[in-house]
This record gives C-alpha cells, sequence and structure tokens, in this order.
C-alpha cells in the first residue's frame, strides 16, 4: 500500500511564515500597551465597609499624569476623571444584577492669574499650590457613600469592580481626536474585582 505524503508549495511556506511572523507581532505589541497601561494606574487597595446609613468605599490609586497630560492642564485644558463602581448580585438562573452603578467625577484645571490647580470632585472645589498635591487628593477615596443598607442583602455574596480613567469624552474637540489612540491619553486602571458579603468589611 503506497504511503501517502503531505507537501507544501514555496508559495505556501512564505505565506504561512508571514502569517506567524504577524501573530507574533501582534502578541509582542498587546504585551508592551497593557504593560504600559499597567504602569500607568492601578488600584492599589479597596474596601467597602459599613457607614453613616449604608455603606461607603475606600480606595487608594496609584497614579501619575505624564509629560503630555501636566502640559496641557499647565496651558489651560481642563481635565476629566472618573472613579467607576460596579456591584452585582450573582443569579443562578440569569445574568448577574446590577445593584450598584456609581460614579465619582474629577475636574482638574490650573488657573493661570492665581496659579493654583483647582480640583473638583462632584461639588467639592479645593485649590492647591502644585499638580502633584492635587493628584495625590485624587489618589485617596474615602467615605464615598456608595449604597444603603437595603440596596445589599446582608449575608449574600456580591461581585464589585472599580476602575479610575481619564475621561477623554470631556476634553475639548481637538484633544478627542488626538487622544484616538494616543498612548499618553490612555490613563487608566483597568477594573479591579472582588468578593463582597454584606455585613463583612470586603477589602480586595
Amino acid at each position: 500500500m503506497p504511503i501517502m505524503t503531505a507537501s507544501i508549495s514555496p508559495a505556501c511556506a512564505r505565506r504561512l511564515e508571514r502569517l506567524l511572523r504577524a501573530c507574533c507581532t501582534l502578541l509582542v505589541l498587546f504585551a508592551f500597551v497593557s504593560a504600559v497601561h499597567a504602569d500607568d494606574a492601578r488600584i492599589r487597595s479597596a474596601e467597602i465597609v459599613r457607614g453613616d446609613g449604608g455603606y461607603v468605599l475606600n480606595a487608594d490609586i496609584d497614579i501619575e499624569l505624564n509629560s503630555r497630560l501636566a502640559d496641557a492642564v499647565a496651558r489651560g485644558v481642563s481635565l476629566y476623571f472618573i472613579t467607576e463602581l460596579r456591584i452585582e448580585r450573582p443569579r443562578w438562573y440569569w445574568l448577574n444584577e446590577v445593584v450598584v452603578d456609581r460614579s465619582l467625577h474629577y475636574r482638574l484645571s490650573y488657573h493661570a492669574i492665581t496659579r493654583s490647580y483647582r480640583l473638583s470632585i462632584g461639588s467639592f472645589h479645593q485649590s492647591f499650590d502644585d499638580l502633584d498635591a492635587a493628584v495625590r487628593t485624587m489618589q485617596r477615596v474615602r467615605n464615598w457613600q456608595i449604597a444603603d443598607t437595603s440596596q445589599l442583602a446582608a449575608g449574600q455574596s456580591h461581585e464589585v469592580a472599580l476602575r479610575f480613567r481619564l475621561d477623554t469624552s470631556q476634553l475639548p474637540k481637538p484633544f478627542q481626536v488626538t487622544a484616538i489612540g494616543g498612548r499618553d491619553w490612555n490613563l487608566g486602571t483597568d477594573w479591579a474585582t472582588w468578593t463582597f458579603l454584606p455585613g463583612v468589611a470586603g477589602q480586595r
């Protein structure tokens, strides 16, 4: 019985080699982008505890403005940041139920007349002599009221997701175009996730 052998033509071999090379390039690029993203910002710690009338979130976020963002603020461009929190209650028969979906908004700007940086967190405003002090304030989330006691069922596990990012949709239009695909404007953390059991301190 004759033995069947398979052969690949030189043209097919070259196409296969190019395909493998392209895949390797994409993997390296993905790893590089992920590393850059991770270095920009991360959720260092986070916890949900009982507060007055409900649950509050405390978190520490490592963030650092690169030179492009710092220069934009110094030139009068306001930067908008957002801390996003989502809490879901697992359901075995359907998709998880979203019970909390909250956002904390920041606006960072520079006032040339007073030579000070102004940070707005919701309706709260504070001025700083230097940019680093304003950024350090954004790094610490304290006593953020996220839910009433009735929203989270005691003794039932909940899935928590938290992230911080630059909200490029709030930038002036010319900067929004620049920010598309721009590494310098891609400041943000990955979603930090953990399980929280109401009635017990839920720390990541």
